[in-house]
């Protein structure tokens, strides 16, 4: 089929709504500004039903246009930005928006993959239950971004990955094809569990249009504490205390250095700090919750901290007292991001290691990239309850931003290294969309790389789905082209 009959076709299948041309409403959805550069793209549709996706994936497959899908594009590794060429389709979810069901009995919530996280959220606390995927995108990312790449968030320890959330997708594979995996079963033992292939896939191996979703009991009360611990190992012990004491009800844990403190105090002065960053060199940020009500989390609390005072853990800690001071402590959790722009651009690692080998990375890192880069500063945060490290790195307060731009290649290969000896991951939850896909045929092994090209050719064996994104661009099978 030619592309033009093709791409008059996906306009009358979408209707007059459902596709632009527009470079005002295009460029948007081309930009990405964390380290790629913008894209081009040929049309943006959005579809409004699995049947308008399915009309438009065939004619794409038909006539050869690759197709870049696209969430609420706020990715970290460019992995829903077209390449510059100008022959891709960017297909938006943004339309397919309901939650088609709610059952508060199965606990489950069925929803189109457009649907805004912070909807399914509140949907979910309207029937009295919880829906714990929570990250700082949270108002504006879509649900089947979160699918394609297997968010993470603050409640992975406790709730685990989008991954460990998902019963079942629905999926439109690259030839049109619709797979209804829509099960709201928590056993089913028939086979491969294709759901698996589509999430942390970015797009690669189909469109997901549609999820069912885990729910829980709401919590009820929660309780927060910011600590001062006595050095970084100690992070550890306050971890292992803290879930052996509370029954396991931490539901976050997010490390915080001085070094973040202090920024946020000097660009932040809406937010009030519990006590001096100068108090310690590394804070923790613990809250603890339940379903059961009248359980009083604040006597919990008092007494996790109090036995971290006797055993040398921590040496101050704070409990939020109202709603209000909760929403304090966390403001300054999620102003680490926003307050690090302010002191120059920063090199920036999304990384995993097994718990206990959390203070090793951190130290080995600060040690060795600050032996190439004398007085870079090293910013790494996150969270620790789950074994990811935010490990960021801002420029010398001296150093020109050209000069430090050319630490970044050195830099990634010291982290990287460093991780992979450590039996870790270098992308714990932000993916490899285009920015990464050099290290993942570094740091995986040959045998898994094979098998992954080997699955995606399967499926996709014209290599029209979000091409260049995990694996090479030009195809790795050039010959299916």
């Amino acid at each position: 089929m030619q592309i033009d009959n093709a791409i008059h076709r996906i306009k009358a299948a979408v209707g007059a709504k459902g596709w632009s041309e527009n470079s005002t409403e295009l460029i948007p959805s081309m930009m990405y500004s964390v380290g790629c550069p913008p894209g081009e793209a040929k049309l943006f549709v959005s579809p409004l039903t699995t049947e308008e996706v399915s009309q438009v994936m065939a004619l794409c497959n038909q006539a050869n246009i690759p197709v870049v899908p696209q969430g609420g594009n706020t990715g970290m590794c460019g992995g829903a930005i077209p390449d510059p060429s100008k022959t891709s389709v960017i297909l938006s979810l943004r339309r397919m928006n309901n939650v088609r069901d709610l059952s508060t009995l199965d606990y489950t919530i069925t929803v189109e993959a457009g649907c805004i996280l912070q909807d399914i959220q509140g949907a979910a606390e309207q029937a009295n239950r919880f829906f714990p995927l929570s990250l700082g995108a949270e108002g504006s990312c879509q649900i089947g971004g979160n699918l394609a790449t297997n968010a993470g968030g603050i409640n992975v320890l406790r709730y685990g990955n989008t991954r460990d959330l998902a019963l079942g997708l629905e999926v439109v594979l690259p030839d049109g094809t619709v797979l209804n995996g829509l099960r709201r079963l928590k056993k089913d033992n028939t086979g491969y569990d294709l759901k698996h292939l589509f999430i942390g896939a970015e797009g690669t191996m189909g469109i997901i249009t549609a999820a069912v979703l885990k729910l829980f009991p709401y919590p009820q009360s929660r309780s927060t504490a910011f600590c001062a611990i006595v050095d970084l190992e100690s992070s550890l012990s306050l971890l292992a205390m803290a879930r052996e004491l509370s029954g396991d009800q931490i539901s976050s844990f997010e490390l915080i250095p001085r070094i973040a403190l202090e920024t946020v105090a000097k660009h932040r002065d809406d937010i009030q700090l519990p006590f001096s960053p100068g108090e310690a060199e590394w804070y923790v940020l613990m809250e603890i919750s339940t379903s059961r009500k009248n359980d009083d989390l604040g006597s919990l609390n008092e007494l996790i901290l109090g036995e971290a005072i006797d055993a040398g853990i921590i040496s101050n800690a704070v409990i939020a007292q109202s709603e209000k001071q909760k929403n304090g402590l966390w403001a300054i959790r999620e102003a680490l991001v926003e307050v690090q722009k302010e002191e120059g651009y920063s090199i920036k690692h999304d990384v995993s290691v097994p718990i206990n080998r959390i203070p090793e990375l951190i130290h080995l890192a600060c040690e060795r990239v600050l032996a190439i880069c004398p007085g870079i500063r090293p910013y790494p945060f996150g969270h620790v309850g789950d074994g990811n490290i935010h490990f960021n790195f801002s420029p010398p307060p001296t150093l020109p931003a050209k000069k430090f731009l050319e630490f970044i290649d050195q830099i990634n290969q010291i982290v990287y290294d460093i991780v992979d000896s450590l039996d870790g991951s270098f992308s714990a939850e932000h993916g490899i969309g285009q920015t990464k896909v050099a290290a993942l045929e570094t740091y995986r092994s040959a045998t898994e790389v094979a098998l992954m090209k080997n699955i995606k050719q399967l499926v996709d064996p014209r290599y029209l789905m979000n091409p260049g994104k995990l694996f090479p661009d030009p195809a790795f099978n050039s010959e299916a082209l």
